[in-house]
């Protein structure tokens, strides 16, 4: 049973001796690639301005979610909207 535990956290957190990433990134994580605190990610969080799930006093953040959200620029419409539709205002 111990071994089946340790295989889930491992394959969570990706291993680190390859260095490939887990599919959860940590909120320090986030405020590095951000280059902001671990407050401002929590109240992002809390704002829903970042993607990520509340369960009890942690945050879940995906890795998946929060790259998609990285590359449109946290536009959660970016990818519904053609950029010829995309109005500019003076």
């Amino acid at each position: 049973m111990g071994e089946t535990i340790t295989t889930a956290i491992a394959a969570n957190q990706g291993d680190k001796s390859s260095g490939r990433p887990g599919k959860r990134m940590s909120v320090e994580e986030v405020a590095r690639r951000l280059d902001i605190g671990r407050q401002g990610v929590y109240a992002m969080l809390e704002k829903g301005i970042l993607p990520g799930i509340r369960l009890g006093r942690r945050w879940i953040i995906t890795r998946h979610a929060y790259e998609q959200w990285e590359r449109t620029c946290g536009t959660r419409d970016a990818l519904l909207v053609p950029p010829t539709e995309v109005m500019v205002l003076n």
